[in-house]
C-alpha cells in the first residue's frame, strides 16, 4: 500500500511539474511574447520576467524587441540608361505588432525573405529612374532616401507588423565588363565640360580685357588732349619753353634708347640747349 502511494506521489509530482512547465515563462527584457492559442494569436506580453498561460492550450511565440539587421542578396539592377549595375543593401527594421507580424509572416526567416523581394523591388524602381553615372559617382544619399521612404511605404501597406528603421546602398558598382567603357564615358564628359568652361573663361577674359583697353585708350585720350590743351597755352604764353620742349622731345626721340650715334657738326642747333641752357641765346 505504502509503495502505491508513493507511485501516486510521484505521479502527481511529474504531472505538476509537468502542468507548472506549461503554465510559467519566462521573457527576457530583449523580447517580446505572442501567446498562441490553437495557432490564434491573442495577446502580446511584453513585460519581462515570469508570466503565466494556460496550459497545454497556449503556446509561447517570442520575438526579438531589438533592430533586426537584413543583409538583402546581391542583385542586378538596370539605370536609366540601360546599365546594368550590381547593387548590395541592407535594411533595419523593428518588428512593432507581432500579432499582425505572426499573421501574415509568421517566423524571422519568412520576414527575410519577404523583406529582401520588397527592397529589391524599390532598388529596381528608384535607381532605375537613375543614370549608371549618378549612381556610382555622386547622388547617392538621395537615391538612398528615396528607396528608404519607398519601403517604408511599401511595408506599412503590406500590413507586416514592422517598422523600417533604415535602408542604406552599400555598394553599387559596374560589372567588370561595362566598368571601363561607362568611366571612359565620364571622362570624357568631364573633358567636354572643362573645355566649355575654358572657353567661357577665354571669352570672358577678352571681353575684360578690351574693355579695360578701351577704358584706357580713352583716358589716355582724355590725357593726351588735356596736355596739348597745356602745351599749347605754354607755348602762347612763352615761345622760348616752345622751343626748348620741342628740342627735349628730339632728344628723347633721338637718345633715349642709349644705342644712337649721331654725326653732327660741332656747331649744330641740335645741341644748343646743351651749351648755352634753356634760353638758347
Amino acid at each position: 500500500m505504502t509503495d502505491r502511494r508513493l507511485i501516486a506521489y510521484g505521479v502527481a509530482a511529474f504531472a505538476a511539474v509537468i502542468v507548472l512547465a506549461n503554465t510559467v515563462y519566462q521573457i527576457d527584457q530583449r523580447e517580446q511574447a505572442l501567446i498562441v492559442r490553437f495557432g490564434d494569436p491573442v495577446r502580446v506580453v511584453e513585460r519581462p520576467g515570469l508570466n503565466l498561460k494556460t496550459p497545454f492550450i497556449e503556446n509561447v511565440v517570442r520575438f526579438d524587441k531589438r533592430n533586426i539587421a537584413l543583409e538583402a542578396e546581391q542583385e542586378e539592377i538596370i539605370a536609366a540608361n540601360q546599365e546594368r549595375l550590381v547593387v548590395d543593401a541592407f535594411v533595419r527594421y523593428r518588428i512593432t505588432d507581432p500579432r499582425q507580424f505572426y499573421r501574415t509572416l509568421r517566423d524571422e526567416r519568412t520576414a527575410v525573405d519577404r523583406l529582401t523581394r520588397l527592397v529589391n523591388s524599390s532598388l529596381r524602381q528608384e535607381l532605375g529612374r537613375a543614370s549608371s553615372e549618378e549612381i556610382v559617382s555622386g547622388g547617392r544619399a538621395a537615391l538612398t532616401k528615396r528607396t528608404r521612404d519607398d519601403m517604408i511605404r511599401r511595408a506599412a501597406t503590406s500590413n507586416l507588423g514592422v517598422q523600417i528603421v533604415d535602408v542604406r546602398i552599400k555598394r553599387a558598382d559596374l560589372p567588370e565588363a561595362n566598368q571601363k567603357a561607362v568611366f571612359e564615358r565620364m571622362q570624357t564628359a568631364r573633358q567636354q565640360q572643362a573645355a566649355e568652361l575654358r572657353a567661357i573663361g577665354e571669352q570672358q577674359r577678352r571681353e575684360i580685357v578690351a574693355t579695360a583697353t578701351e577704358e584706357a585708350e580713352k583716358i589716355r585720350g582724355e590725357g593726351d588732349a588735356r596736355r596739348s590743351e597745356l602745351f599749347a597755352g605754354s607755348f602762347g604764353r612763352d615761345p622760348g619753353f616752345a622751343s626748348f620742349y620741342r628740342s627735349m622731345s628730339a632728344y628723347e626721340a633721338a637718345l633715349g634708347q642709349g644705342d644712337t650715334t649721331l654725326v653732327l657738326s660741332p656747331d649744330s642747333a641740335f645741341f644748343r640747349y646743351f651749351e648755352k641752357g634753356p634760353t638758347g641765346n
